[in-house]
Formats: structure tokens, C-alpha cells, sequence
């Protein structure tokens, strides 16, 4: 039988070893809140133009249409500020679990300016409308080469952060041969290593076709095999942005709540089906597109709904986990334990909102995944406000609370205001609710989505009351996001000085002793998520390679 790890302790030459990776971490923070920023301020225009407020001419020059503006949004707020968020965050808490520095700093810091570098080439085009293109950038639209280079670079890095983190286990199994990894470690492990194979579809989009097209080295591409190679990507990359919530939910919030984690073992078994299933599912969102067989379109929805279960078994998992907080701080009955929760904590605060709105998140995703139902919501608003529940609420909101604990901790200072972050957090819940709630509601009526809907000649009566609660919503969420920006830049420049203290992670009812050991793995799981690729995705990406002809011109649309 294998030993079991106990969590860290958290002590003062555990802090002391891991102060080189801080400065790390607080580069990739920087970057990412200041695309967060960014991002906010044209979500704020895209709010207000769908209320019929037009923004951009008088308070953002720059910015030539409502559709370079849509890019830059979505460029920053999916990609940029989530993934430099993520590449900062997990390496911290994976070499704070097994207790050693990252296996190279060198590497490590190569990672980021890599991504730095390939941000900043990116950043050119797009604020000089060279690469207005959405952040899906779709061909036959053609974005300028520096674009689709720059985007590549920042995800070759990512692919570097996985090689750090992979060096540091084998160095970490190399003195604990018989330990079980602990379990952050291993959802960090097994985050990056899910994004490094889904990843493989977008690189391949970007090395073999939309790099060489932009460059003139290629006549024409293939909107149909450049979509299916991004899907191979771009959906799995929710739940590369996920999945970093998750850990929170599972090893951090557990133990701020005052309680223990319910189970090591199916915390586990959640992130394997994350591993396997979160890649061969593309298709539905290719629904509506020709040429893929109707029952290839079958599978990859039947992949979709199965990946749901790891989704609820993370529901079971948290919510008895906080249920065991709320009923040790004195809670009582069926449900009444939730409102004994420490709502005082802005970390909490944020996260328990996160997770209440991200249920009806989840909910429309089964929607979305179903056949005939996504042939109802697909080109329509709806599926904005189902992105906004997801990106825009489970993963930042739940970012936003843990930057709560972890600015403090990376710049040696309290927080400024406990109540201004416990409003931000109210604030953006309410918001989002408008937000979402009336796109959602909008899109069921038809209103689509990907258009500049204020100056459209065919808008409905039935549309013009959800568009102006959409701009409401849309100001609520920038002010809650100003109020957040106010109280981390206040605590990394004026706060009082503080004691650095990470939180430690939560203990396990039942604990990883009480797992079989083949989960711990990596080779099986790695074995069992390249069949279902292959099954997947094999047929039809071998049908499309033979009988595709790169035949597209690009186009400038804006």
C-alpha cells in the first residue's frame, strides 16, 4: 500500500523556499490583470452598443468598429487574462503542495517572456485593426501574420509551463517513490497536461494553414478544416480555464469555509474525465456545419454530455465539502447550514457566487450540446449569455477571489478593504444576472449574435427591451470591475505590510489512501484520452486531409 502525503503544513521555510517562484507568479498577474482591464472597458462598449449607445467615437478613437472591438474583448478577456492567470497560479500551488521549487527557473521565466513577447506581437495588429477577426478568427477573414505568430507563441509557452511542471514531478517522484502526489499537484499536472494535447488542434491551424496563408506562401485555405481544427481546441480551453476554479473549489475554499474536503478519491476520478473527454467533443459546436457526418456530430455530442458528470460530481464534492464548514460553524437543517457560511470572506464570497451562477451555466451547456435544441440557440445571443455564465462568472469571479488571498500573500500586505471586495463581489453576481438572463432571453427571441445589433435594419419590438437591459447589466459589471481593480491596486502599492501566510489546503474525510492507486497513473488516463481522440476525430480529419482543396482567398470584412 502506498503512503499517503499529508498537506503541506504551512510554515516559514516552506514560504522561504518558494519566495523566488512569488516573483513569477506576480509577472503573470500583472500581465493578466492588465488584459482584464483591457477587456472590461470594450466589454463595457459592446454592453452600451447593444443598447444603442455608441461609445467608441468619442471615449475610444482607436478603435475603428464595433467588431475590433468585439475581438479585442474577447482576445483579452478569454485568452490573454485567463491563460496569464492560470500559467502564474498553478505552477505556485503545484510546487507549494510538493514542497520544492519549479525543477527550472530559467524555463520558467523563458515561459513568460515567450508569452510576453507573443501577446505583445499579437497586440499590434489588433490595435491597429490588422486582425480585426474575432477571437475565433475564422477564415476566410485574415488577420495579419503577426497575429496568428503571436497567439502561437503565447501557446508554445504554455506548452513550456507544462514541461516545467511535468521536470518538477519526475523530480518530486524521484525522492517519494511511494508517495501518493498530492492532490493540487496533481490537478495542476493534470490541467496543463489536458490544454497540451487539446492545444495540438490550434497549433496545427496556425503552423500548417493560417500562418503560411498570411504570409502569401499559401494561394487559399479551408474555412470548414481550419473550424474543425480550432474546435479541436476551443473547447476544451473552458475547461483549461475551469479547471484552475476547480482546484480552488476543491483544496482551497473547502478549508476557508471552515470545513474539509468530502473526498480525495472522487476529486481525482473528476479531474481523469477532465483528462479523457475534455478534447473528442468539438463537433458540437459544429453542428450546423456540412460535410461532417451526422454520426460523428452524434459522438462528439454523446462525449459532451458525459463530460457533464465529472461537472456534477464536482457539485456533490464541493457542496458537501462546504456543507461540512457551514454545519461547523453552527448551521443547522436541510439548507439553512448555506447561510452560515463566512459570506465576510471576500475569498469565499466570491467563489460560493461563482458556483451558484455557473449551475445555470452548466444547465444551458446540456442545451447547447443537444442536436435539435442547438439548432434553436446556436448563431442567436444565447450562446453570449451561456460564455458569460462560464468565462465570465465560474472562472472570474472565482480568479477574483482568489487574488483576494493571493495578492496579499504575493506582495507581503493585507487587502485593502475586506468590504469593498465583499461588494465587488455582490455587485458582479447581480450584474451578471441582468447580463446573461436578457441575453439569454434575447437569443431564444432570434436576435443573433457576432453583429453590431445596434445598426441592424431587421431588430424586433421584443428585442429592444432585453438590448437595454443588456447595456444596464453590462454598467454593473463595469462598475463591480472597477471597485476590484481599485482594491488590488491599493493593496499592492499602499496597504499596510502584512506577514506572507498561504492558506492551506483543505484536509479529506476521505483521503487519497482510500483511492486505488492506478489513478495516480498518468500513463493509462494519457492512453485512454488519445483512443477517444483518435476515434473522434480520426474519420473525419483523414476525410477532410484527402479531399480538401485549399482553394479560399482572404478577405479584410472591417
Amino acid at each position: 500500500m502506498a503512503t499517503v502525503a499529508e498537506p503541506p503544513i504551512v510554515q516559514k521555510q516552506t514560504l522561504e523556499l518558494l519566495w523566488a517562484d512569488f516573483g513569477l507568479t506576480r509577472a503573470y498577474l500583472i500581465v493578466a490583470l492588465v488584459a482584464l482591464f483591457g477587456g472590461v472597458v470594450m466589454g463595457l462598449f459592446q454592453g452600451l452598443d447593444h443598447a444603442g449607445i455608441n461609445l467608441y467615437p468619442k471615449l475610444a478613437p482607436i478603435i475603428q468598429s464595433y467588431y475590433q472591438g468585439l475581438t479585442i474583448h474577447g482576445v483579452l478577456n478569454v485568452l490573454v487574462w485567463t491563460t496569464f492567470f492560470i500559467s502564474g497560479f498553478l505552477p505556485l500551488v503545484m510546487t507549494y503542495s510538493l514542497e520544492r521549487p519549479l525543477a527550472s527557473r530559467r524555463l520558467a521565466w523563458g515561459s513568460f517572456v515567450l508569452m510576453l513577447a507573443g501577446l505583445l506581437m499579437a497586440a499590434v495588429p489588433l490595435v491597429t485593426n490588422d486582425a480585426t477577426v474575432m477571437f475565433t478568427f475564422y477564415p476566410p477573414m485574415r488577420a495579419s501574420w503577426a497575429f496568428y505568430v503571436g497567439l502561437t507563441l503565447v501557446v508554445v509557452g504554455t506548452w513550456l509551463v507544462t514541461l516545467n511542471l511535468a521536470l518538477t514531478y519526475r523530480s518530486w517522484r524521484r525522492d517519494h517513490p511511494e508517495n501518493r502526489i498530492p492532490l493540487p499537484a496533481f490537478m495542476s499536472l493534470a490541467t496543463f497536461t489536458m490544454w497540451s494535447i487539446a492545444s495540438l488542434g490550434i497549433a496545427a491551424e496556425m503552423l500548417f494553414m493560417m500562418i503560411p496563408w498570411s504570409l502569401g506562401m499559401v494561394a487559399g485555405t479551408d474555412a470548414l478544416m481550419a473550424r474543425v481544427l480550432f474546435w479541436f481546441t476551443g473547447h476544451p480551453i473552458v475547461y483549461f480555464l475551469l479547471l484552475p476554479a476547480y482546484l480552488s473549489w476543491y483544496v482551497f475554499l473547502p478549508r476557508q469555509a471552515g470545513g474539509r474536503l468530502y473526498s480525495d478519491p472522487l476529486a481525482r476520478v473528476a479531474f481523469i474525465m477532465f483528462l479523457v473527454l475534455s478534447t473528442p467533443l468539438g463537433f458540437h459546436h459544429q453542428f450546423t456545419d456540412p460535410v461532417i457526418g451526422e454520426g460523428w456530430k452524434f459522438v462528439h455530442a454523446v462525449f459532451t454530455f458525459a463530460v457533464f458528470f465529472p461537472s456534477l460530481m464536482t457539485f456533490f464534492n464541493v457542496g458537501a465539502s462546504l456543507e461540512s464548514g457551514g454545519r461547523a460553524r453552527g448551521g443547522r437543517g436541510f439548507v439553512w447550514w448555506f447561510s452560515r457560511l463566512p459570506w465576510g470572506d471576500p475569498a469565499v464570497a466570491c467563489q460560493v457566487l461563482a458556483m451558484v451562477t455557473f449551475a445555470f451555466g452548466g444547465i444551458g451547456g446540456l442545451i447547447n450540446a443537444s442536436v435539435n435544441l442547438d439548432l434553436l440557440v446556436h448563431n442567436t445571443a444565447w450562446i453570449v449569455g451561456h460564455l458569460h455564465l462560464t468565462v465570465a462568472t465560474a472562472v472570474t469571479l472565482t480568479y477574483m477571489g482568489i487574488t483576494y488571498w493571493l495578492v496579499p500573500v504575493l506582495w507581503g500586505r493585507e487587502l485593502w478593504s475586506r468590504r469593498l471586495a465583499l461588494a465587488q463581489a455582490w455587485i458582479w453576481a447581480f450584474g451578471m444576472l441582468i447580463f446573461s438572463h436578457s441575453l439569454h432571453a434575447v437569443g431564444l427571441e432570434g436576435m443573433p449574435r457576432r453583429t453590431m445589433i445596434r445598426a441592424a435594419t431587421y431588430i424586433q419590438p421584443e428585442w429592444r427591451h432585453y438590448m437595454m437591459l443588456t447595456g444596464i447589466g453590462g454598467c454593473i459589471l463595469f462598475v463591480s470591475a472597477m471597485l476590484y481593480f481599485l482594491n488590488i491596486v491599493l493593496t499592492m502599492t499602499v496597504s499596510r505590510r502584512a506577514e506572507r501566510d498561504m492558506p492551506e489546503f483543505a484536509d479529506a474525510i476521505s483521503g487519497p489512501a482510500d483511492s486505488p492507486d492506478f489513478l495516480d497513473r498518468w500513463k493509462i488516463w494519457l492512453t485512454v484520452g488519445a483512443g477517444l481522440i483518435l476515434i473522434a476525430y480520426g474519420p473525419t480529419l483523414y476525410r477532410l486531409l484527402m479531399h480538401t482543396t485549399y482553394d479560399s482567398p482572404g478577405f479584410r470584412v472591417w
